[in-house]
């Protein structure tokens, strides 16, 4: 929690140095000069959000990529309603500098409108009638599509950057403009950097298996040129797959299932327009990796070693759950509750015998077809588990969100409930 109020309140603290430098050196009407404040504290914000888009792992270790994409989200949201009043309240004598400032505005609701329904997972991710929508119009509007759409942000961050520059109330002022024009440089060249340079050092290796796992999932693994050195239990990755003509090179995310640092092994379910096409791409084809990001094990580490960790999986989701379950079957109590399709989708199944058969009884293992309903959690858990355990869920979004609101109506706090949507 102190981690995510130092992160949030970093937040705050951005645009104050372009604020009180202008505060300082601006001879301009209080009245004005308020609403061009809530115009740099947008900008501000509309940058901070684009150094974000950039995901840091050591970030990622700090408070998690959920909070990382969450704040970029609403700093988007909140940057718009300050741009707005920031556009009516104040005025310009400058026609190029006032047009510069509409199109950027209209142009930022656009995207923030779009990215809200195909990227944030706010409202598809709790409607079945929005998620089935989103899914037809990704036929048309695919996800390489959709993050193009999402950098028209760039386009708007530039027309903002000349608006200011136009406005003689702000461009007189040396050294705001010089503290404004480092601003901006600073968060394009982190941008720059991590989107086309910064690929070039990341991991890279080779697909060795690429296999089926029941009807609609895959086993990939990937042989690296050199280890993951810092891969921890529960951790995933997002993979490119370079040069297949089956699949683009876009990022996606998917979770490791064992600790093996050399040969990292993906469990995916083939659900969305790319991962449906996986089971084109050729053994032998060449993989960047990004990562490992993930918080699940430091979660653990953190939490008392005598409390029982509870792994809730659904599908494929059960895959960064294995690797935690391998990492702390002989040291921990574990129960892993794991939802199948079909019985023929219990592709673990004897994994999970061998997890229990060699830790006696503290790792139990359940396997259901179907979601686990209410009565089901009741009494495959002992009410002192329920009561002190740590709960991890992952798995597609709505199943995630179910499983949250039916562990918080058997009394699990929400700081002992952890997740990973399987989402983009």
């Amino acid at each position: 929690m102190l981690h995510k109020l130092l992160f949030w309140g970093f937040a705050v603290v951005f645009p104050l140095p372009l604020v009180f430098t202008y505060d300082f050196v601006a001879t301009v009407p209080p009245s004005l000069k308020f609403y061009i404040f809530l115009g740099l504290i947008a900008y501000a914000w509309w940058l901070l959000s684009i150094a974000l888009s950039v995901r840091p792992s050591w970030l990622d270790r700090f408070v998690g990529l959920p909070s990382i994409y969450g704040l970029h989200g609403m700093l988007g949201v909140l940057a718009i309603a300050l741009a707005y009043v920031h556009s009516d309240y104040s005025y310009s004598p400058s026609q190029l500098a006032r047009d510069l400032g509409d199109w950027a505005f209209y142009g930022a609701l656009g995207v923030l409108c779009y990215s809200v329904f195909f990227l944030s997972g706010w409202l598809v991710d709790r409607s079945k009638l929005l998620l089935r929508a989103k899914g037809l119009l990704e036929t048309v509007f695919r996800h390489r599509f959709t993050v193009w759409i999402h950098r028209i942000n760039l386009v708007v961050v530039g027309m903002i950057w000349l608006h200011a520059h136009l406005l003689v109330r702000v461009n007189q002022y040396f050294a705001f403009m010089t503290l404004f024009d480092l601003y901006t440089v600073t968060v394009l060249a982190i941008y720059t950097w991590k989107k086309w340079i910064a690929p070039d050092t990341f991991l890279r290796g080779s697909i060795m298996i690429n296999d089926a796992l029941g009807e609609s999932t895959r086993r990939v693994c990937v042989d690296l040129d050199s280890k993951a050195a810092t891969l921890r239990p529960g951790d995933f990755f997002f993979l490119s797959f370079e040069g297949s003509p089956s699949v683009s090179g876009e990022w996606h995310p998917f979770s490791v299932t064992d600790d093996n640092q050399k040969t990292l092994t993906f469990t995916i379910r083939q659900h969305g327009d790319f991962t449906r096409r996986l089971d084109r791409v050729e053994v032998g084809t060449r993989v960047r990796l990004e990562g490992p990001f993930g918080r699940f094990e430091s979660i653990v580490q953190n939490r008392d070693r005598e409390a029982p960790l509870v792994l809730i999986g659904m599908g494929a989701g059960v895959s960064a759950l294995l690797s935690l379950a391998a990492a702390h079957h002989t040291s921990r109590e574990i129960h892993l509750l794991w939802a199948v399709r079909s019985p023929e989708d219990a592709y673990f199944r004897d994994v999970l015998k061998e997890y229990e058969a060699a830790t006696g009884s503290r790792l139990r293992a359940t396997v259901n077809v179907g979601r686990f309903r209410r009565e089901d959690l009741v009494g495959i858990l002992p009410a002192e588990v329920i009561a002190k355990g740590a709960f991890f869920i992952v798995g597609p979004n709505l199943a995630v969100l179910a499983n949250q609101r039916m562990l918080r109506r058997i009394g699990v706090s929400a700081r002992r409930i952890h997740q990973e949507r399987l989402t983009m």
